[in-house]
């Protein structure tokens, strides 16, 4: 697995997995899943790591190669770990994505649980997530 930050932008694959750091270590089970999925790994740890720092790297990455799918995986319940999922609407922002298709993941209990876009939306918005459940 290599380091996000430390990675050369033009040294990407069309399929790459980006994760938490501490992923492999807290959910082995589900890291051996995901080498599965694709060899080309790298691991950031956003309570060592500034998330900007995090969106720049991968609009570097994206902007210089065929990255045609991009996968985030962390452990549950962190409140840094959880940053990650949010790089995609940031990215958005920034790029055109169509071409991209992307996947989030949590790791629970030796499973993989993808999460659904509208969900992470909802975890930033509190006050529309306290709307929602009453």
């Amino acid at each position: 697995m290599k380091d996000l930050l430390k990675t050369n932008c033009y040294d990407i694959e069309e399929n790459i997995i980006i994760v938490g750091s501490c992923l492999p270590d807290r959910e082995p089970k589900v890291f051996e899943a995901l080498k599965k999925m694709s060899p080309n790994l790298y691991e950031v740890c956003l309570e060592k790591e500034h998330l900007n720092m995090v969106i720049t790297k991968i609009m570097g990455m994206l902007a210089r190669a065929n990255v045609k799918k991009l996968i985030f995986a962390t452990v549950d319940k962190s409140p840094h770990c959880v940053q990650l999922h949010y790089v995609v609407k940031e990215l958005e922002k920034a790029m055109d994505l169509s071409k991209v298709e992307i996947e989030n993941y949590v790791a629970v209990d030796d499973k993989l649980v993808e999460i659904p876009m509208k969900v992470i939306g909802m975890s930033k918005n509190l006050v529309k997530l306290k709307e929602e459940l009453g």
